[in-house]
């Protein structure tokens, strides 16, 4: 690809050559705080952002959901921005154990601003930010390291200086913006001398945000780059390291997961990773991947298809069907060797009901997130095979297929759907085992049969083929047997009958059986029929009638 030349790496190694310690880590082993900036970061990407009432709407949802620290806005960007903060505020919106968070550059007068939004705020985080990489301080402020640790300082002494004259409860983060383009060891000493104003204390912490606000490098280096600031922050025990990703580079989860494993205690992030170009890290993702490893992640998503339909609704965007966890199509197998593995690893769970989740192909089960078997992840097309139709029938419809039919119901499923192009409903699934395989009475009918032992049984058939009737007897180890050899002897067939079993269809008085039955023709192909009836003599009949019919044809 042509002008590779021209980029370079705009990122910043921890000035250390000590080994990591988060690389001797393989799993994170419990959730880190979470904090949801949809309300802003995602708002703000938005071409239309949300009004009043769809912002409140979105708040609500998103303390259902579990976050107990929510950035809510920018007070100073808009009039809408700061009518909300007003409004959680007068109307008494914000829950006792939910903290709101509102972000402010480190310029006086929207500072001043941001403080009069949250007057009288029960708990609110002030989050100052000013940028400070090498791009932004020489090619946008064209200041010095020193004149832009001399804005952060400038705004964390305000804070401070408001907090005490405003009624309410506040407490203090910073973001050095643009980090992942910053000399890390410069980024840390901005915060050193923001922690030297503010004194925070183990009772009274401040957090510390680094965000991945571009993308620069792989996540092993963001990693690196966190787990020094966590040795390198000045009271570290009074200190919340907290990150937040973007993701440029398509890694923002991998980004945040690394950064917990470093040492960072708290994610902001968005739901299904909105946000500002490629987004935010996905909190749905993160949560989950920690869900998947056995691990709480304190945050609820056992309804992710609302989840989806509200978050989609309130901000005009699209959940992506193959977006991890989130997406219609996440669970969904299609392929047949896919589906078969899946239906046995079913079968085995129900087997050992008591063991771990590890069903092939899916890293957990859909209905802890509200999803179902038959309708989210055994779907079928041209693409599917015998064993994901077989699962269908029998947890749609109950019909428990032999093994050894698997292949014709597969393949006359394959049939209509690569004929229509299309994927198949459960129940027209259903139908085309009704229609090619159970009860077909043509050529050949059998309208009664009379049994009586004698020497085994005697079965006397009274059927029918093409319009002309005939009454035939034969004998048999058993009726079905008896059945079959007065037919052969009709109708001159020869067949062998390889397989049968039958189940019942419903319970009680009224019940009905199902008996499928397959016939082996002299070239040794097989045939399938299947009847359904209250007697199951009478079902077998029909199935074996079937099969003949079948085999005629």
């Amino acid at each position: 690809m042509k002008n590779f030349e021209k980029y370079k790496k705009l990122y910043f190694m921890p000035p250390t050559d000590d080994c990591y310690d988060w690389t001797k880590k393989d799993s994170i082993d419990k959730a880190p705080a979470w904090c949801s900036v949809d309300l802003r970061d995602g708002n703000q990407a938005l071409i239309t952002p949300m009004s009043l009432e769809q912002k409140i709407e979105f708040f609500k949802l998103l303390v259902k959901i579990g976050f107990k620290e929510i950035e809510v806005g920018f007070p100073a960007a808009s009039e809408t921005e700061y009518q909300f903060m007003r409004t959680l505020i007068e109307q008494n919106l914000i829950p006792d154990d939910v903290t709101v968070q509102v972000l402010t550059q480190a310029r006086e007068h929207i500072i001043k601003r941001t403080f009069e939004a949250v007057k009288g705020a029960p708990r609110a985080v002030i989050h100052l930010y000013n940028s400070v990489s090498v791009a932004q301080r020489e090619q946008v402020f064209k200041k010095s390291k020193e004149e832009i640790l001399q804005i952060a300082i400038d705004g964390a002494k305000l804070l401070k200086q408001l907090a005490d004259e405003t009624e309410g409860n506040f407490t203090f983060e910073y973001s050095p913006e643009s980090f992942t383009g910053t000399e890390v060891d410069y980024a840390v000493e901005v915060c050193n001398a923001l922690i030297d104003i503010w004194q925070p204390t183990p009772e009274k912490k401040v957090i510390f945000n680094f965000p991945a606000t571009v993308q620069h490098s792989m996540p092993h280096v963001y990693a690196c780059q966190i787990e020094y600031v966590c040795k390198n922050l000045k009271n570290r025990d009074s200190v919340i390291v907290s990150l937040h990703p973007h993701n440029d580079r398509g890694t923002g989860v991998a980004d945040a997961e690394l950064g917990v494993l470093a040492g960072a205690d708290r994610i902001e992030g968005t739901l299904f990773g909105n946000g500002e170009r490629t987004g935010n890290c996905d909190i749905v993702t993160l949560a989950m991947n920690m869900f998947a490893q056995g691990v709480d992640p304190e945050l609820d998503f056992t309804n992710m298809s609302e989840i989806a339909e509200a978050y989609e609704s309130f901000t005009n965007m699209q959940v992506s069907p193959r977006q991890p966890y989130g997406g219609s199509l996440v669970f969904t197998a299609f392929s047949g060797s896919h589906q078969d593995a899946i239906a046995k690893g079913m079968k085995y769970r129900e087997e050992h009901p008591d063991e771990k989740w590890t069903v092939p192909y899916l890293p957990i089960d859909p209905k802890d997130i509200g999803r179902n078997y038959e309708g989210d992840v055994i779907r079928i097309n041209s693409q599917s095979g015998k064993g994901g139709v077989a699962y269908v029938l029998e947890h749609a419809y109950g019909l428990v297929l032999p093994k050894e039919m698997g292949p014709a119901m597969g393949y006359a499923v394959k049939d209509v759907s690569d004929h229509l192009h299309k994927e198949l409903s459960t129940e027209e699934i259903h139908d085309i085992f009704m229609e090619q395989f159970v009860d077909i009475k043509e050529p050949i009918c059998v309208a009664e049969c009379h049994y009586k032992q004698e020497s085994g049984i005697i079965a006397s058939v009274w059927c029918k083929r093409d319009g002309e009737e005939t009454i035939t007897t034969a004998a048999g180890n058993g009726r079905l047997d008896a059945v079959s050899n007065a037919l052969k002897k009709c109708y001159g067939l020869n067949y062998t009958i390889k397989c049968y079993t039958e189940h019942a269809l419903s319970h009680g008085s009224d019940s009905t059986a199902i008996s499928y039955v397959g016939i082996q023709a002299e070239n040794g192909k097989m045939y399938w029929g299947a009847g359904i009836h209250h007697d199951i003599i009478t079902s077998s009949v029909n199935g074996l009638v079937t099969a003949i019919n079948k085999m005629i044809q």
